[in-house]
């Protein structure tokens, strides 16, 4: 069976987004900073469609966490769109533009039944209503043998980590202090199993990899 693959940025006080998270500051205040270390890396940029970009330590992270992944779960706040049923009338696309860097089909977690929405580059939003177990059954028939990705956020990835159905866990633990926003860890057994397996020192960011058994 495919392995569901968890991966995530996160403050050395365990917040994963800033405070005030909005349409305008999707990550919150001060939340960028998280991701500071993988904006300039080319192993990033290159499916975002962008040329040039550095190669560090981080490059294989980020190479082997991008492979063999047929598909991708996230959380409504992840996709974006603001809470409640969706606007039909001025239809929320995602914030990544006509062609998001998935390149497969994607599993939306909501209340609010919508649509598949078709982008360019081989992209499909499925929206979920059912629950995790059954977008996870979904991802999984969709990668065809491949792995599945748990792209976030925090909310959604507190119920698959509590439900003990994480594979692999890879944070990305960067050298900030947040204060305060969104909590990955509410409880310490979220953690149901993973171990921890590596860990990988980059310019502005650890990376710590969980793996079960």
């Amino acid at each position: 069976m495919s392995k569901l693959r968890f991966r995530i940025s996160m403050s050395l006080d365990g917040f994963v987004a800033g405070p005030d998270q909005s349409l305008e500051q999707p990550l919150g205040v001060g939340g960028e900073r998280l991701h500071e270390w993988v904006f300039p890396l080319e192993a990033w940029r290159r499916p975002h469609g962008l040329e040039g970009g550095v190669v560090n330590e981080s490059t294989p992270v980020m190479e082997e966490e991008l492979s063999h992944i047929g598909a991708t779960i996230m959380g409504r706040n992840m996709f974006g769109g603001g809470p409640g049923p969706w606007n039909t009338a001025s239809p929320w696309n995602g914030w990544w533009g006509s062609n998001p860097p998935f390149h497969h089909p994607v599993f939306v977690l909501t209340h609010h039944a919508r649509e598949p929405l078709v982008m360019e580059g081989g992209t499909r939003f499925v929206f979920v209503t059912e629950g995790i177990e059954h977008a996870l059954a979904q991802a999984r028939r969709a990668a065809d043998g491949k792995d599945v990705a748990l792209a976030g956020g925090a909310q959604a990835a507190r119920q698959y980590l509590r439900a003990g159905l994480v594979d692999e866990m890879q944070l990305h633990l960067a050298p900030v202090l947040l204060g305060a926003g969104e909590r990955l860890f509410d409880h310490a057994d979220a953690l149901r199993g993973l171990t921890l397996a590596k860990a990988t020192p980059a310019p502005g960011v650890v990376h710590l990899k969980f793996t079960r058994g």
